[in-house]
């Protein structure tokens, strides 16, 4: 497939502080083959002035094509990426997190699969691989695993790090798919979901990692962990649509 642009798709919740940066590494970034960018932002109605900081980087960076939706109400990450899917336009669609977790220089670690036509989607581990990674908690790294077996059980792939954000995506192929979690169970239903597609290739790269703690801004907590598990049975073993 000719591939021309990359959507990147960032979904955002009270990260006034950090989107700029995080724009700011996104617009660096030189993607290989002269491959265009698309960023796609979703606001999921954030408390703080998310918008605000949103709009004045595109009015600073008129050339650096963003698109900007927001949720009136709010949703879940989930939901986030719902609608930037819906809305992309490129021909593979990346996720990235609006916090600085996860370093967009990397976008091409994730597109060189794909670009020589081995992959249709490609997963960013931060278990494999000899790249940067922050020490942090223990049992999150233990519950991270533990989710990844049991999702591998369920799908029947051998893939280190289910619950990670770096996903490309051909854009046919995920914006194909049902997807209805509206949270954190958007990881384990899209990669049950995928892996249910006959004669896909699915590949897996080793990226960086650099974890915030909670006072720095991570989000996801033991309650998500067990929506995940949930979300494993139900798309993995029970195969719902």
């Amino acid at each position: 497939m000719d591939i021309n642009t990359l959507s990147i798709l960032i979904p955002a919740y009270n990260e006034e502080k950090t989107i700029h940066l995080i724009l700011d590494k996104v617009k660096a970034v030189q993607l290989i083959h002269n491959i265009k960018k698309e960023v796609i932002i979703v606001n999921d109605c954030s408390s703080d002035d998310t918008k605000g900081a949103v709009e004045r980087y595109m009015q600073a960076n008129p050339e650096l094509p963003i698109s900007y939706y927001e949720h009136e109400v709010n949703k879940g990450k989930g939901a986030a990426l719902h609608t930037g899917i819906k809305e992309a336009k490129g021909d593979l669609l990346v996720i990235q997190d609006a916090d600085l977790e996860y370093d967009p220089e990397e976008f091409n670690y994730l597109l060189k699969p794909i670009c020589n036509d081995f992959a249709d989607v490609v997963y960013g581990s931060r278990f494999i691989g000899g790249h940067p990674h922050r020490i942090l908690f223990y049992w999150h790294s233990i519950g991270n695993k533990f989710l990844t077996r049991m999702s591998n059980m369920f799908t029947n792939l051998n893939l280190t790090d289910m619950e990670t954000c770096y996903k490309m995506f051909r854009i046919d192929i995920i914006q194909g798919l049902s997807l209805k979690e509206q949270r954190f169970g958007f990881e384990p239903e899209v990669t049950a979901k995928i892996s249910r597609i006959k004669n896909v290739r699915i590949y897996e790269v080793g990226i960086s990692y650099y974890g915030r703690t909670y006072e720095e801004g991570k989000k996801i907590g033991w309650k998500d962990g067990f929506r995940a598990l949930w979300c494993i049975a139900k798309y993995g073993l029970f195969k719902a649509k």
